[in-house]
């Protein structure tokens, strides 16, 4: 009985060493071999210099790791932006990186992008009302919103009890949804002092229904901006303006122009805005406007070509949210990166000294 039992360990013991072997010898997966794969890029404009800056900037990412790329524009027409993807597609693109025009319009576009197998990355803006997106590459947009809230408490001198002061809100395009995200960030910060009265919203227009602004149109919140200093202060000063984005900025500061701020009698009101474009800086340097975000595109687009690098050699994808973004089918898994407050006092560190601006650009 004991010979039994010490052949059937020996038996076991060898068949282990076997296994082993075996495995030990065993092919490892093959490596994806990614080079040459063509990746198409959909930016929503050239109207807006940050998208041109974006889509620059993925080609040279992308290229420096071996990829060939198809970038189009879609002059913020929704079908353009359609018929864009489903060509990026027929030329074989492995990969789709989309800032959509409206988020909620590609279903059926990205239905057929997946039967091929193609992968999805939503670049700034999410995509929504679909599952066939795979990834999303963003900032933290409700902190922009919490940060342009924050400059105009901190221009204005709230917390130390000063006030009241009259306020204008502008929001973003209603079909982008990176415009709520800024609107409630900035709301989080400014309603305490709406409700306390230390903040005044002398036309009474407040929420994304009222104060949204299509297509991030800066004629279109210059005309309503006009619209609300001919109705609502032709006996008061407008202190401050909450815009989301340079160009409305522009826009808006053109309209206060109109009606005589920016003199010694009438200074600017606090003005904030969003890209750090070279018109609103210049204007920054002016005194006109006051405040910016900066949003670095440069590590966006980094940040994105290691995303989709590592989803198609099949490794783990970087990502630190999965909770905030539900496009109304599934939470994209999103990589979020940090934006940046920029004001007079700071805006050669950050933009001119990083490479970002050319100190030429700005004369």
């Amino acid at each position: 009985m004991k010979k039994q039992s010490m052949l059937f360990i020996t038996v076991l013991m060898l068949v282990s060493v076997l296994f082993t072997s075996a495995s030990n010898f065993a092919p490892a997966p093959a490596a994806v071999d990614t080079k040459g794969m063509l990746v198409g890029i959909s930016m929503p404009t050239k109207s807006s210099e940050r998208w041109i800056s974006d889509g620059n900037s993925m080609v040279k990412a992308f290229e420096e790791m071996g990829y060939k790329t198809d970038l189009q524009f879609a002059e913020d027409d929704i079908p353009n932006q359609v018929a864009q993807i489903e060509n990026m597609v027929t030329k074989g693109a492995k990969v789709l990186i989309i800032a959509a025009i409206d988020g909620s319009t590609l279903s059926d576009v990205l239905a057929k992008a997946k039967e091929k197998g193609v992968l999805v990355m939503a670049y700034d803006r999410l995509i929504t009302k679909t599952k066939d997106v795979d990834y999303y590459a963003t900032f933290d947009n409700f902190g922009v919103g919490v940060i342009q809230g924050s400059q105009i408490i901190d221009a204005l001198g709230l917390k130390d009890g000063k006030g009241p002061f009259n306020i204008e809100l502008f929001g973003g395009s209603p079909d982008d949804t990176n415009a709520f995200y800024f609107y409630d960030g900035a709301m989080s910060v400014l309603k305490p002092y709406i409700d306390s009265k230390k903040l005044v919203v002398v036309s009474g227009q407040m929420g994304m229904d009222k104060v949204s602004t299509l297509r991030w149109d800066g004629a279109v919140a210059q005309a309503r901006m006009d619209n609300l200093l001919s109705k609502s202060y032709t006996d008061k000063r407008v202190d401050a303006v909450l815009s989301p984005y340079d160009g409305l900025s522009r826009g808006i500061i053109s309209s206060l122009k109109g009606v005589g701020y920016g003199t010694k009698d009438q200074p600017w009101p606090v003005v904030t805005g969003q890209d750090a474009e070279v018109a609103s800086i210049k204007a920054m340097i002016a005194g006109e406007q006051a405040y910016t975000v900066f949003k670095d595109t440069r590590e966006l687009a980094k940040q994105t070509a290691k995303m989709v690098d590592a989803a198609l050699k099949g490794e783990k994808v970087e990502i630190n949210d999965t909770k905030t973004y539900n496009n109304e089918v599934k939470i994209v898994p999103s990589y979020l990166l940090t934006p940046i407050s920029i004001d007079i006092k700071n805006y050669k560190e950050k933009l001119v000294d990083s490479g970002y601006l050319k100190a030429e650009d700005l004369k």
